[in-house]
């Protein structure tokens, strides 16, 4: 009579359990905007090795876990104003959420943009002044929140690049000055809209940058520049590193929804 009331008890039990992790799994659908980082360019295989990949592998590690499908919309040399409403890119980063089969899964705008946006010439619109930098995130933002009522954006902060980055555009120390002025612009936009529009919109990650400043000689590629030698992109290993933090930043985010 014992065993069996263990057994019940066991069954019980794991059924308790399946149904709380059930109920706590969390499908998500998520579309990376972004430039030639989020791309994977100067990897062998983006298509595999890629950061968005990387995020999908990330996620796939994480218990309670539910489905995961996403979309790599990152383009080379891209800036914020290449990603404006009305744009050929807006266009298809809005497609690509679309066409997603799983309708009722969490669907992620994720976007990491401002590299290009910092640099001294080359890129559209270069350099963007941080107000302006900012302007163009909420005009990103707003219409993706339009379109999609029931999406989240997050906004991570870009990452490192050496100070004599210079190839086809001019970056160089100028341009890594004017990037970390984006970063409060991200994060007093976010908070704006943490008033506005109530866990619609997060800053993704802010580890990125500082890790790959220290990082550098292991997790970017070494180029071939008008300055010398520069790292911008990350190499394999750098993806898997940026992959991870934009992995932990939206199971955090996940995680503190499900709790609210």
């Amino acid at each position: 009579m014992k065993n069996i009331t263990r057994l019940i008890f066991g069954i019980t039990l794991s059924l308790v359990v399946m149904g709380a992790k059930a109920q706590s799994a969390k499908n998500l659908n998520i579309v990376f905007i972004g430039n030639s980082i989020t791309y994977g360019a100067n990897l062998a295989h983006p298509e595999t090795d890629a950061p968005p990949v990387i995020v999908a592998k990330y996620w796939a590690q994480q218990v309670p876990i539910g489905a995961i499908a996403f979309s790599n919309q990152g383009h080379s040399g891209y800036t914020t104003l290449d990603f404006l409403p009305h744009t050929a890119a807006f266009a298809s980063a809005e497609t690509a959420a679309w066409v997603f089969s799983d309708k009722n899964a969490l669907l992620i705008f994720s976007i990491d943009l401002g590299t290009n946006d910092s640099a001294i010439k080359g890129p559209n619109g270069a350099p963007v002044k941080p107000e302006d930098y900012r302007k163009n995130l909420k005009a990103i933002t707003d219409a993706l929140l339009k379109d999609f009522p029931r999406c989240v954006v997050m906004i991570n902060h870009p990452i490192w690049y050496s100070p004599n980055t210079y190839n086809g555009a001019m970056y160089l120390q100028e341009g890594l000055d004017r990037l970390q002025t984006y970063f409060p612009e991200i994060d007093s936009l976010v908070a704006d809209y943490r008033k506005s529009q109530p866990k619609r919109v997060f800053v993704g990650d802010l580890m990125a940058f500082d890790y790959f400043k220290t990082n550098y000689l292991t997790d970017l590629t070494p180029e071939n520049g008008h300055q010398g030698t520069f790292y911008l992109h990350p190499n394999k290993k750098g993806a898997i590193a940026l992959g991870n933090y934009w992995g932990a930043a939206i199971y955090k985010m996940v995680k503190r929804m499900g709790k609210n």
